[in-house]
């Protein structure tokens, strides 16, 4: 009875850190309340210089490094702010969520087999950098592809070469909005619902 309540007991932690975890990235999402009814793309270094003066009337715009003028691959300076505006969410989106990933994967696994041949996921008992060692080389492969899969379908912009996809960042489009997952795949799995999601927190 003992044993028994002690893994009651962590088996409780475990899903209360999982809860906990799962609140704390909700938060980190959420976008801050705001009044006005739209927004408006801040592309050029004119609109930067305005929107870091409101934001902070102390410090306001600051670039020591150049790289609003920099002009990256020969582009121009709204395309080159674009890219950077981009980066920087999608980067911290992939921080945030490995942070959650990090915490979850070191108290929980799923309970049913991995592979086909009945093979389990790694143990809980492992750091998560070992976990990742431990899986087979086809477990790597697919995630590997899957999210280079996600990375190829986000830069597609209709009319250069594709009929699916969205205004590119880079020439007046939304940074940090992930297109819609329809049209060009041919699926039954309602992955929309993961990008409305997704964009929800887009603002």
């Amino acid at each position: 009875d003992h044993y028994l309540d002690t893994d009651i007991i962590r088996s409780t932690m475990k899903i209360a850190a999982f809860v906990l975890a799962l609140a704390g990235s909700a938060t980190a999402f959420s976008p801050a309340k705001n009044s006005r009814q739209s927004v408006q793309l801040s592309e050029t270094k004119t609109d930067l210089e305005k929107m870091a003066g409101d934001l902070n009337p102390i410090v306001k715009f600051w670039d020591p490094l150049g790289v609003a003028d920099a002009g990256y691959w020969g582009k121009s300076d709204e395309a080159t702010i674009g890219w950077l505006r981009q980066s920087e969410i999608k980067h911290g989106r992939v921080a945030m969520a490995a942070f959650v990933g990090h915490v979850v994967q070191s108290n929980f696994h799923w309970p049913w087999p991995m592979t086909m041949d009945g093979t389990p996921f790694p143990s809980t008992d492992l750091s998560p950098p070992e976990q990742w060692d431990s899986l087979p080389f086809a477990s790597k492969a697919q995630i590997i592809l899957f999210v280079g899969f996600l990375e190829w379908y986000s830069e597609l912009t209709p009319g250069e070469g594709s009929d699916v996809g969205q205004t590119h960042y880079t020439k007046g489009g939304q940074p940090g909005k992930y297109p819609e997952l329809k049209g060009g795949i041919p699926h039954n799995v309602p992955f929309n619902l993961y990008c409305k999601l997704y964009n929800r927190f887009v603002r």
